[in-house]
């Protein structure tokens, strides 16, 4: 039945973009922004992948370069990877960043850094995780934060069996605290080892309770998939789909998981992010993928339970560019990074990051329209958080909590006078909350749970 469906999406339905959705470059002249992450400070963080590490004002168009690691060394598609930022980076100042460098051979590590607000600047380089196998190919490696545990995905480094070796790291989801331990509630205590049977995760995204992951395929099969704890998803021996009879027979035998939909012949995904933002409400419910073979942004639509892909569209409005990753701020506006330039790092840098708004979006800010008035508290916040009200209309509203990265964490419809918001879900930490009326936002602002 998937590969049914795999065919009859093979030929994509364009996505035919309103008047409103426009686009504008806000950074050029970039050497492939590997990761963007929308950060607190309403500025847009990223690598490049020749070490630096870069913070974009998207309103200004200003660039500041924050550090250049030396210790990261460009092979073919190795160099600065995956970043994330620590969830409550306003008061922590910590960021997590995965690049490649040389020790007895190629390898991969994740280390930590201090933001310096004082000089803007990035010090204390701490090394959470090391000795990761590298390769010309296949070293993943996005970065994700979840309950206060960071999530690694890692490539098979050219050598396909790692991925079924469960104490090999490579070919994996790494599952571990924020100081570099080992959760206790890992399927392996003594190992960060999450999942396994990947080939080349490139997106990695937390929305909805699940944990969605785009997954490079060889020729065939490039993989949309949920990831589970303690899960076998299948490479080298499965290929997308259990739709062999070997495959099917390793499927029942070793627990494999299936991805929820699979491309062939491969559009090589890449990065991903989760939508559900007032800017564009047709496009609510829907992860984001940007890709590099196929040159366009997919919009895969979920459905009610948000377990399966009910439709695979494509956004003309960016396209003939190798897509690289994408960000979303609080308000939906989206941030989408090519990946031109020529890998090794030699030749001109040819890359950008694109803006698609809506120009006539208002989002008016704390306390927004005449007879209006918004109060969030206590601040800080147990598991309840209280929302007081007034406007002087009689439409209807809504309200969304955003990570400050931008990623949707809960919404619903809310009332005039005094609203209880149960938050015993979320994560210690900061976090924007939006009211709207329609696509207009009405209050935006931020609180701390603790």
């Amino acid at each position: 039945m998937k590969k049914l469906l795999l065919c009859l999406l093979a030929s994509l339905t364009v996505y035919s973009s309103k008047a409103q959705m426009t686009t504008r470059v806000v950074a050029d002249s970039l050497f492939i922004p590997w990761e963007l992450v929308y950060g607190p400070d309403n500025h847009i963080w990223f690598t490049q992948k020749n070490g630096y590490i870069c913070r974009l004002n998207p309103s200004t168009q200003k660039l500041d370069t924050l550090y250049h690691e030396s210790d990261c060394v460009i092979q073919n598609e190795g160099g600065m990877l995956g970043m994330v930022l620590h969830p409550d980076f306003n008061n922590t100042h910590f960021l997590y960043v995965a690049y490649n460098y040389i020790d007895n051979g190629y390898k991969e590590r994740i280390v930590r850094y201090t933001h310096y607000s004082s000089s803007d600047t990035l010090a204390n380089p701490t090394t959470l995780l090391d000795n990761i196998n590298a390769a010309n190919i296949h070293n993943g490696c996005r970065l994700a934060i979840i309950n206060n545990q960071l999530y690694i995905t890692t490539g098979d480094a050219s050598s396909p069996s790692v991925a079924q070796n469960v104490p090999s790291i490579n070919g994996k989801t790494l599952r571990i605290n924020l100081d570099g331990t080992i959760p206790t509630d890992n399927p392996d205590p003594s190992s960060p080892v999450w999942s396994w049977g990947h080939r080349n995760a490139q997106g990695i995204v937390y929305a909805n309770g699940k944990i969605y992951s785009s997954e490079h395929g060889p020729n065939n099969d490039d993989e949309f998939n949920i990831l589970e704890k303690g899960r076998n998803f299948g490479w080298p021996d499965v290929e997308g789909y259990c739709n062999t009879t070997s495959e099917m027979t390793f499927c029942n035998d070793s627990n494999v998981v299936e991805p929820i939909l699979a491309w062939t012949p491969t559009i090589a995904v890449s990065g991903i992010d989760y939508y559900n933002h007032p800017m564009f409400p047709n496009l609510q419910g829907c992860i984001l993928m940007t890709t590099l073979k196929n040159r366009n942004l997919h919009i895969l639509k979920l459905n009610s339970t948000f377990d399966d892909v009910v439709s695979d569209d494509t956004l003309l409005l960016v396209n003939g560019d190798r897509l690289r990753d994408i960000c979303i701020d609080p308000d939906g506006r989206i941030y989408i990074s090519t990946s031109n330039s020529t890998s090794s790092g030699s030749g001109f840098k040819r890359d950008k990051i694109i803006e698609i708004y809506d120009p006539s979006y208002i989002s008016v800010g704390q306390i927004n329209e005449q007879n209006t008035k918004v109060n969030i508290y206590p601040n800080p916040a147990g598991n309840m958080l209280n929302v007081a009200i007034q406007v002087g209309n009689n439409e209807s509203l809504s309200y969304i909590i955003t990570a400050l990265s931008g990623q949707l964490l809960t919404q619903g419809h809310i009332n005039r006078g005094t609203n209880m918001l149960d938050i015993s879900m979320l994560s210690n930490g900061s976090y924007h909350l939006q009211i709207y009326i329609d696509k207009k936002v009405i209050y935006t602002g931020n609180f701390l749970k603790q």
